[in-house]
C-alpha cells in the first residue's frame, strides 16, 4: 500500500549550519534549475521547490516524505560531495511542522533579524522558477500561495515590518560601533547589487568617503553616480586597499576577491595600521584565514548576526505574528484537503495503486511464484512506477488551474 502523500522541508539556515557549511550548499539560479531538473524524477517526489539564499538552502518537497529526503541525500551527496557530518546540519520538517515553517520563512520569522523585507520576493522568485521548469503542481502551488497571502496578513495585522534591520544596515552599524564615526573614513565598497547599493546610500550618508568598485566597471561607476559616490576599477582595488578604513564586501563570486596571500601584502604595506573588513558575501568573498594576518579584523555574516543587540520590542510582535500563523496551518490544512484538486488525485493515485496491485498478482500467478527477495523487488518498481505516474499527473492538472 502507497504512502499518503505529504509537505516535507529538508534544508539548513542560519540556526543550524556556519556560514562555511552553508555556502557548501548555496545554490544559484543555474544550480537551483538543475537541482529541479534531477530531482523531480527522484523516488518519492512528486513535486518540488528549491530556495536558496545566504541564510538558508531548502528543498520543498510534495510526495513520501521519507523517500524525498533519501532523494535529497542522494542528490546532495552526489552532486555538493555531502558528508554525513554534514548531514547533521539539516532538518525534516513534515506536515504541519513543515507548512508552519513555510509561513514563518514567507513572513521573516525565520530570519537573521525578525521581519526580512526582501523574503518575499526570494519566496516568489524561487516559486516562478519551480513553475517554469514545470516541477511544481497543485498542492505545493497552493502552499506557496497561501503563505505569500500570510505574510500580507501578518505585516497588516502586527508592527514586523518596524523591527527589521537589514544586513546593509547591521553592517553599517557595526562600522559604526568600531570607529565610533564614519565621517570621512575611507571606505571600499565591493559590490554594486541591491545591498551593495543600500549600503553605499548609508555609508555617504554618515560622510564616509566611499569607493565602488565591481567585478563589471560599469555597475560600479553606475552605482557610484547614484549614491554619490566615487567609482575605481575592479583591478584597482589591492592599490585602494592600502589607504582605507574598511571594507564592505557583497559581490556575488565564486571565488574569494580578497585571498589571504595578497592580503598579507596589504597588510605590509600598511605598515600594521588596521584594516576592517565586513563580508556580506555567500559564498564568501574574503578569505577567513585573513583572520590570522595582522591588523585584518574580519566579520562574515555570522559574526554579523552575533554582534547585534537583541529586540526586545520585537518578542511581542513575533509572539503574535507565530499566533496568527498557527491559525492559518490549521485552517489551510483543512482547505487543502478540503479542495476539488487534492481529493481527486488522492481519489487517482488509490485507483492507480489499485490497478498497480491488480496487476502484480496476475503477474505473480502466470509467472510466479518468484523468491521472496525478487518478489519484493518487483512490488518496489511497481509501486515506484505508480509515484511516478500520480505525481506527473498531478503537476500537468496543476499547470491548466
Amino acid at each position: 500500500m502507497s504512502v499518503e502523500p505529504t509537505l516535507a522541508v529538508i534544508g539548513l539556515n542560519h540556526r543550524t549550519a556556519p556560514v562555511e557549511v552553508r555556502e557548501r550548499f548555496w545554490m544559484n539560479e543555474e544550480r537551483r534549475s538543475d537541482a529541479l531538473s534531477s530531482l523531480v524524477r527522484g523516488e518519492g517526489i512528486e513535486e518540488v521547490l528549491v530556495f536558496s539564499t545566504c541564510k538558508r538552502t531548502e528543498f520543498v518537497v510534495w510526495g513520501d516524505a521519507t523517500l524525498a529526503a533519501n532523494s535529497v541525500l542522494r542528490f546532495l551527496t552526489g552532486q555538493y560531495g555531502l558528508t554525513l557530518c554534514e548531514w547533521k546540519n539539516f532538518y525534516r520538517l513534515l506536515d504541519e511542522q513543515a507548512l508552519a515553517h513555510a509561513f514563518r520563512v514567507s513572513c521573516g520569522l525565520d530570519s537573521m533579524r525578525i521581519g526580512e523585507g526582501q523574503i518575499a520576493r526570494q519566496v516568489n522568485s524561487a516559486w516562478q522558477q519551480a513553475r517554469a521548469a514545470g516541477t511544481t503542481g497543485p498542492c505545493l502551488d497552493a502552499i506557496l500561495r497561501k503563505a505569500l497571502a500570510v505574510r500580507r496578513r501578518v505585516r497588516k495585522e502586527t508592527a514586523i515590518a518596524e523591527c527589521f534591520i537589514s544586513v546593509p544596515q547591521a553592517a553599517v552599524e557595526l562600522a559604526s560601533n568600531i570607529f565610533g564615526s564614519l565621517a570621512k573614513r575611507q571606505v571600499l565598497l565591493c559590490g554594486a547589487g541591491r545591498i551593495g547599493e543600500a549600503v553605499a546610500q548609508s555609508l555617504v550618508g554618515r560622510g564616509a568617503s566611499v569607493c565602488v568598485i565591481s567585478r563589471t566597471d560599469q555597475h560600479a561607476i553606475d552605482l557610484a553616480r547614484r549614491a554619490g559616490a566615487q567609482a575605481c576599477t575592479f583591478e584597482t582595488r589591492w592599490k585602494r586597499l592600502a589607504d582605507a578604513d574598511l571594507v564592505i564586501s557583497a559581490c556575488a563570486a565564486q571565488e574569494f576577491i580578497l585571498p589571504a596571500d595578497q592580503m598579507k601584502q596589504v597588510a605590509t604595506e600598511r605598515q600594521k595600521r588596521n584594516l576592517v573588513l565586513i563580508d556580506l558575501g555567500l559564498p564568501r568573498n574574503v578569505d577567513p584565514t585573513v583572520r590570522d594576518v595582522g591588523g585584518m579584523l574580519l566579520y562574515d555574516l555570522d559574526d554579523l548576526e552575533r554582534t547585534q543587540p537583541p529586540q526586545p520590542e520585537a518578542w511581542e510582535t513575533e509572539s503574535q505574528a507565530e499566533k496568527i500563523i498557527l491559525a492559518e496551518v490549521h485552517g489551510f490544512k483543512k482547505e487543502l484537503m478540503g479542495e476539488g484538486v487534492t481529493p481527486a488525485i488522492a481519489a487517482l493515485r488509490h485507483r492507480l495503486d489499485e490497478i498497480c496491485q491488480q496487476e502484480l498478482e496476475s503477474f505473480r500467478l502466470e509467472q510466479g511464484p518468484f523468491p521472496k527477495e525478487q518478489d519484493q523487488l518487483i512490488a518496489a518498481v511497481s509501486t515506484r512506477i505508480t509515484h511516478k505516474i500520480a505525481g506527473s499527473l498531478a503537476r500537468r492538472v496543476g499547470s491548466r488551474l
